[in-house]
């Protein structure tokens, strides 16, 4: 992805990254590279930005989890050493429930 640039990869990211999530000008990122003692052009900034940001959210949403709103509760009644409880249980897609136990009232 980043063969043959001319500029290293952690400066790229750094540069895109700054400018999508904190809403920074692209001279503004110029001036902040060249305090960092990095000559670097604002319309190449620009073009990284314009290259990079869709591959970048191709990979993340690659790796994002699927949210789900589905969740079940198991509810049943039984008895615990003489004494009448009920158990719930609730349970989401491909995980484990959690048991909560309450005694009647």
């Amino acid at each position: 992805m980043f063969k043959g640039r001319h500029f290293d990869r952690s400066v790229i990211l750094l540069c895109v990254r700054w400018y999508l999530a904190y809403n920074l000008s692209l001279r503004d990122l110029e001036e902040m590279m060249a305090e960092r003692g990095l000559n670097v052009d604002h319309s190449t900034v620009h073009r990284w930005v314009v290259h990079f940001s869709p591959r970048l959210l191709e990979c993340f949403n690659g790796r994002k989890r699927a949210i789900t709103g589905k969740w079940h509760m198991d509810e049943t009644y039984i008895k615990v050493r003489g004494q009448w409880t009920y158990l719930y249980r609730h349970r989401q897609r491909r995980r484990h429930g959690r048991i909560l136990l309450q005694r009647k009232p």
